[in-house]
């Protein structure tokens, strides 16, 4: 049987669209999963990646730098941003720490991200981490469904590359 998703909106903010998508035709999106398994476990670390949100998605656009990658080899990028030192910062028991709560998503470009799932990181490799390994795994693979659909067409552009259109019953299939 083929895995497949459709894109849902999540939110548009002054520089950047977010976007997640939805597995085999369930309604909740990859990302509200992760925002459902974390806010009642890690709220301090959720609240830091989505003051990250907010901040890149208002101020910055999604540049580059901004984002992590947990692989040579990966093609997904995670947040929050490396550095333990980066406004906003995350603390924990009254000092500055890197948060090691990943959110993998697909940086389109400076305009457009897409949000995918993720966990609380525990070993250096996102692939060797029992807990993040599957969400870093499916983030790659729909990360290439998602260039594929962009290369077929089947995603497209806005005029000013701010937005991404396909059509209502569009499914990616990976």
């Amino acid at each position: 049987m083929n895995t497949f998703a459709h894109i849902k909106p999540i939110a548009r903010y002054h520089k950047v669209a977010y976007y997640s998508v939805c597995i085999n035709g369930n309604s909740v999106s990859l990302f509200e999963e992760f925002i459902q398994t974390h806010d009642q476990q890690h709220t301090e670390k959720l609240n830091h990646v989505l003051a990250w949100l907010k901040l890149i998605g208002d101020k910055y656009g999604a540049k580059s730098h901004l984002f992590r990658s947990e692989a040579a080899i990966a093609d997904a990028s995670a947040l929050p941003p490396k550095g333990k030192d980066r406004e906003p910062c995350y603390t924990e028991l009254g000092k500055s720490k890197a948060n090691n709560l990943r959110l993998y998503c697909l940086r389109a470009n400076d305009n457009v991200v897409f949000f995918f799932n993720g966990a609380i990181k525990t070993t250096h490799y996102a692939q060797d981490c029992s807990q993040v390994k599957e969400h870093f795994l499916l983030a790659n693979h729909l990360t290439k469904a998602i260039n594929q659909a962009f290369a077929e067409k089947e995603i497209v552009w806005n005029s000013d590359f701010t937005l991404v259109h396909y059509s209502t019953d569009f499914k990616l299939f990976f």
